[in-house]
């Protein structure tokens, strides 16, 4: 039997386990991909209490990238929770040094799921300026659409002419996530070379997790890692990231997770 394809995450770490680097490992992992971690942070956190946040050294992040590029035939990748300007601008160093142009997801972690913002203002222009561009897809939800954007984006017309202005800015394809929606259906508006393409999940009420855009951007890097095209890679993480949410973990009222390992056809 053939090993899985590698893929790289090159994120922050989640203590409570469900989101960040591990949320990205067993995601890989349940999609049929081999988790390679370069980790960027490290984060004392549970589902909706950030406590503290460490930032890694730049050099100690590019050494990581620069010996895993070394060790193993790496397919995918993806960035989340990157860090500051100077860590974002070491991760864009050592991409174009040593990835060899493999598919690149870049999840903008600007804004959190309960909308606060997570990078300074000079991170955030790193951010556009270096690691966007380099990027095969890159993921942004409603809130960090708008901030690379420049205006609200609230509903699905606006979601779909930001995905297409930001693909012709940044030369690349846009997932704008509609998980802020109003209604049933947990509406993404994907926009690639080929075209605009909606992908669409009913919505699971009264679930609150963290970690949903790093799984569902690192499934993306797994299945173009395997060989999909783009619109199924991401067609097949959305269908997984639906079940993770719909067969969540609940400790008390308020301490929800995804469920990685989902049963399949839920």
């Amino acid at each position: 039997m053939p090993p899985p394809p590698p893929v790289l995450t090159i994120a922050g770490s989640d203590c409570s386990g469900g989101a960040g680097i591990q949320a990205d490992m067993k995601s890989i992992s349940a999609n049929g991909g081999y988790a390679l971690t370069a980790l960027t942070s490290v984060v004392s956190e549970t589902p909706g209490l950030v406590s503290q946040i460490r930032l890694l050294d730049a050099e100690f992040i590019v050494d990581q990238i620069r010996v895993l590029f070394g060790g193993f035939p790496i397919r995918a990748a993806k960035t989340g929770m990157v860090g500051g300007a100077e860590q974002i601008h070491a991760v864009a160093q050592a991409w174009r040094e040593y990835a060899g142009g493999i598919s690149l997801v870049v999840d903008p972690v600007m804004v959190a799921t309960s909308g606060g913002r997570l990078l300074k203002d000079d991170a955030v222009e790193t951010l556009c300026a270096e690691l966007l561009p380099l990027a095969t897809l890159i993921t942004p939800n409603m809130d960090e659409a708008a901030v690379l954007w420049g205006r609200a984006v609230t509903t699905r017309d606006e979601m779909a002419a930001c995905a297409a202005d930001l693909a012709a800015k940044y030369q690349t394809s846009i997932l704008v996530k509609g998980g802020h929606l109003i209604g049933d259906a947990a509406a993404d508006v994907l926009v690639t070379a080929g075209g605009t393409s909606w992908h669409e999940t009913a919505r699971t009420p009264g679930v609150h997790t963290h970690g949903t855009g790093c799984t569902y951007s690192s499934t993306i890097a797994t299945g173009l890692a395997r060989g999909l095209d783009l619109t199924s890679a991401v067609a097949n993480a959305k269908n997984y990231v639906s079940r993770a949410i719909a067969q969540h973990f609940r400790w008390g009222q308020a301490l929800d997770a995804l469920n990685h390992f989902p049963a399949s056809g839920t």
